[in-house]
Protein backbone atom coordinates (compact mmCIF):
# COMPACT_ATOMS: atom_id res chain seq x y z
CA UNK A 1 0.00 0.00 0.00
CA UNK A 2 2.85 2.39 0.86
CA UNK A 3 4.20 2.04 -2.70
CA UNK A 4 1.12 3.84 -4.03
CA UNK A 5 0.42 6.21 -1.13
CA UNK A 6 3.28 8.65 -1.76
CA UNK A 7 2.42 9.43 -5.42
CA UNK A 8 -1.23 9.98 -4.44
CA UNK A 9 -0.23 12.37 -1.66
CA UNK A 10 2.05 14.28 -4.02
CA UNK A 11 -0.81 14.77 -6.46
CA UNK A 12 -3.03 16.07 -3.66
CA UNK A 13 -0.36 18.57 -2.62
CA UNK A 14 0.14 19.70 -6.25
CA UNK A 15 -3.29 19.68 -7.93
CA UNK A 16 -1.81 21.06 -11.18
CA UNK A 17 -0.56 17.51 -11.81
CA UNK A 18 -3.72 15.72 -10.76
CA UNK A 19 -4.78 15.00 -14.33
CA UNK A 20 -1.31 14.08 -15.68
CA UNK A 21 -0.44 17.07 -17.90
CA UNK A 22 1.15 14.77 -20.51
CA UNK A 23 2.59 16.85 -23.33
CA UNK A 24 2.16 19.97 -21.15
CA UNK A 25 4.53 18.62 -18.49
CA UNK A 26 7.28 21.14 -19.37
CA UNK A 27 4.85 24.07 -19.40
CA UNK A 28 3.31 23.08 -16.07
CA UNK A 29 6.69 22.57 -14.39
CA UNK A 30 8.00 25.91 -15.72
CA UNK A 31 5.06 27.61 -14.00
CA UNK A 32 5.46 25.52 -10.85
CA UNK A 33 9.24 25.55 -10.25
CA UNK A 34 11.54 28.59 -10.78
CA UNK A 35 14.65 26.38 -10.69
CA UNK A 36 13.39 24.29 -13.63
CA UNK A 37 14.53 24.95 -17.19
CA UNK A 38 13.09 23.06 -20.14
CA UNK A 39 15.67 22.02 -22.73
CA UNK A 40 13.87 19.50 -24.96
CA UNK A 41 17.00 18.40 -26.86
CA UNK A 42 16.78 15.17 -28.90
CA UNK A 43 20.04 13.85 -27.43
CA UNK A 44 22.77 14.54 -24.89
CA UNK A 45 26.52 15.19 -25.25
CA UNK A 46 28.72 12.12 -25.44
CA UNK A 47 29.33 10.63 -22.02
CA UNK A 48 31.50 7.63 -21.18
CA UNK A 49 31.90 6.75 -17.54
CA UNK A 50 33.69 4.21 -15.39
CA UNK A 51 32.15 2.80 -12.23
CA UNK A 52 34.14 1.61 -9.20
CA UNK A 53 35.55 -1.76 -10.19
CA UNK A 54 36.19 -0.72 -13.79
CA UNK A 55 32.78 -1.28 -15.41
CA UNK A 56 32.08 1.13 -18.26
CA UNK A 57 28.75 2.98 -18.05
CA UNK A 58 27.14 4.82 -20.95
CA UNK A 59 23.81 6.58 -20.94
CA UNK A 60 22.74 4.29 -23.76
CA UNK A 61 23.10 1.36 -21.34
CA UNK A 62 20.22 2.78 -19.30
CA UNK A 63 17.69 1.90 -21.97
CA UNK A 64 14.07 2.84 -21.23
CA UNK A 65 14.99 4.57 -17.96
CA UNK A 66 14.45 8.12 -16.79
CA UNK A 67 17.95 9.30 -15.84
CA UNK A 68 18.69 12.05 -13.32
CA UNK A 69 22.30 13.03 -13.96
CA UNK A 70 24.39 15.23 -11.66
CA UNK A 71 28.05 16.17 -11.26
CA UNK A 72 30.36 16.58 -8.26
CA UNK A 73 33.72 18.09 -9.31
CA UNK A 74 36.53 18.23 -6.75
CA UNK A 75 36.25 21.98 -6.10
CA UNK A 76 32.44 22.21 -6.04
CA UNK A 77 32.13 21.97 -2.27
CA UNK A 78 28.94 23.01 -0.48
CA UNK A 79 26.69 23.59 -3.53
CA UNK A 80 27.21 20.04 -4.76
CA UNK A 81 26.88 18.56 -1.27
CA UNK A 82 23.53 20.34 -0.87
CA UNK A 83 22.28 19.30 -4.30
CA UNK A 84 23.25 15.67 -3.76
CA UNK A 85 21.30 15.67 -0.49
CA UNK A 86 18.21 17.05 -2.24
CA UNK A 87 18.52 14.53 -5.09
CA UNK A 88 18.87 11.67 -2.60
CA UNK A 89 15.66 12.95 -1.05
CA UNK A 90 13.97 12.83 -4.45
CA UNK A 91 15.20 9.25 -4.82
CA UNK A 92 13.59 8.47 -1.47
CA UNK A 93 10.23 9.69 -2.79
CA UNK A 94 10.65 7.82 -6.07
CA UNK A 95 11.70 4.58 -4.43
CA UNK A 96 8.56 4.13 -2.33
CA UNK A 97 6.55 3.95 -5.55
CA UNK A 98 6.54 1.74 -8.67
CA UNK A 99 8.71 4.44 -10.31
CA UNK A 100 11.74 2.88 -8.60
CA UNK A 101 12.08 0.36 -11.44
CA UNK A 102 11.98 3.09 -14.11
CA UNK A 103 14.38 5.73 -12.78
CA UNK A 104 18.17 5.72 -12.40
CA UNK A 105 20.15 8.42 -10.61
CA UNK A 106 23.73 8.90 -11.84
CA UNK A 107 26.36 10.96 -9.99
CA UNK A 108 29.56 11.75 -11.89
CA UNK A 109 32.41 12.70 -9.58
CA UNK A 110 36.16 13.08 -9.34
CA UNK A 111 37.83 10.33 -7.36
CA UNK A 112 38.77 12.69 -4.51
CA UNK A 113 35.30 14.29 -4.24
CA UNK A 114 33.31 12.86 -1.34
CA UNK A 115 29.66 11.88 -1.70
CA UNK A 116 27.91 12.16 1.66
CA UNK A 117 24.28 11.98 0.58
CA UNK A 118 22.20 8.98 1.78
CA UNK A 119 21.81 7.39 -1.64
CA UNK A 120 20.06 4.04 -2.16
CA UNK A 121 22.38 1.85 -4.25
CA UNK A 122 19.38 0.04 -5.75
CA UNK A 123 19.01 2.64 -8.52
CA UNK A 124 21.94 4.98 -8.00
CA UNK A 125 25.14 4.75 -10.03
CA UNK A 126 28.38 6.46 -9.02
CA UNK A 127 30.96 6.91 -11.77
CA UNK A 128 33.87 8.99 -13.04
CA UNK A 129 34.78 10.08 -16.58
CA UNK A 130 36.53 7.17 -18.28
CA UNK A 131 38.67 9.40 -20.48
CA UNK A 132 41.15 12.14 -19.52
CA UNK A 133 38.36 14.68 -19.09
CA UNK A 134 37.70 16.03 -15.59
CA UNK A 135 34.25 15.97 -14.03
CA UNK A 136 34.18 19.78 -14.20
CA UNK A 137 34.84 19.71 -17.96
CA UNK A 138 32.14 17.07 -18.46
CA UNK A 139 29.71 19.12 -16.38
CA UNK A 140 30.51 22.18 -18.51
CA UNK A 141 29.62 20.30 -21.71
CA UNK A 142 26.23 19.43 -20.28
CA UNK A 143 25.82 22.95 -18.86
CA UNK A 144 26.09 24.29 -22.43
CA UNK A 145 22.56 22.91 -22.96
CA UNK A 146 21.28 25.59 -20.56
CA UNK A 147 20.26 29.02 -21.78
CA UNK A 148 20.41 30.64 -18.35
CA UNK A 149 24.14 31.22 -18.04
CA UNK A 150 24.04 30.32 -14.35
CA UNK A 151 26.91 28.75 -12.43
CA UNK A 152 24.68 26.72 -10.11
CA UNK A 153 25.08 22.95 -10.01
CA UNK A 154 22.71 21.33 -12.48
CA UNK A 155 20.66 18.15 -12.30
CA UNK A 156 19.88 16.97 -15.83
CA UNK A 157 16.74 14.94 -16.48
CA UNK A 158 16.97 12.61 -19.47
CA UNK A 159 13.82 11.03 -20.87
CA UNK A 160 13.58 7.28 -21.45
CA UNK A 161 14.15 7.74 -25.20
CA UNK A 162 17.45 9.59 -24.65
CA UNK A 163 15.94 13.09 -24.97
CA UNK A 164 17.46 15.74 -22.71
CA UNK A 165 14.21 16.95 -21.16
CA UNK A 166 15.19 19.59 -18.63
CA UNK A 167 17.48 20.93 -15.92
CA UNK A 168 16.86 21.57 -12.23
CA UNK A 169 19.28 24.28 -11.11
CA UNK A 170 20.97 24.41 -7.72
CA UNK A 171 19.48 22.84 -4.60
CA UNK A 172 16.59 25.16 -3.72
CA UNK A 173 14.07 23.41 -5.92
CA UNK A 174 11.23 21.40 -4.40
CA UNK A 175 11.97 17.68 -4.16
CA UNK A 176 8.30 17.06 -4.80
CA UNK A 177 8.41 19.04 -8.05
CA UNK A 178 11.27 16.94 -9.42
CA UNK A 179 9.49 13.75 -8.34
CA UNK A 180 6.31 14.90 -10.09
CA UNK A 181 8.28 15.85 -13.21
CA UNK A 182 9.79 12.35 -13.33
CA UNK A 183 6.32 10.90 -12.87
CA UNK A 184 5.01 13.08 -15.70
CA UNK A 185 7.74 11.87 -18.06
CA UNK A 186 6.95 8.25 -17.20
CA UNK A 187 3.25 8.79 -17.94
CA UNK A 188 4.17 10.50 -21.20
CA UNK A 189 6.50 7.66 -22.21
CA UNK A 190 5.11 7.35 -25.72
CA UNK A 191 5.60 10.99 -26.65
CA UNK A 192 7.34 11.39 -29.98
CA UNK A 193 10.98 12.35 -29.99
CA UNK A 194 11.86 15.79 -31.38
CA UNK A 195 12.80 15.64 -35.08
CA UNK A 196 16.46 14.94 -35.78
CA UNK A 197 18.20 16.35 -38.84
CA UNK A 198 19.32 13.42 -41.02
CA UNK A 199 22.87 13.18 -42.30
CA UNK A 200 23.55 13.07 -46.04
CA UNK A 201 24.31 9.35 -45.69
CA UNK A 202 20.95 8.65 -44.04
CA UNK A 203 19.16 10.60 -46.76
CA UNK A 204 21.03 8.63 -49.41
CA UNK A 205 20.26 5.23 -47.86
CA UNK A 206 16.58 6.18 -47.55
CA UNK A 207 16.42 5.88 -51.34
CA UNK A 208 17.15 2.16 -50.99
Amino acid sequence: MKRFLIPVLLLIVHPAFAHHPGERIDEVMTEQEPAFEVTDRPSTPELSLEEPGGNVLRLGDLHDQIVVLSFVPTDCGGPCVEQQAVLAGVQGQVNVSPMKEMVTFVTVHDADASIEAPWDAANWRLASPSNDETTAATADRFASLSGRGQELSMAHVIDRNGRHAGIFHGSDFSKTNLTLYINGLINNAHARKPPIEKTWWQRLTDWF
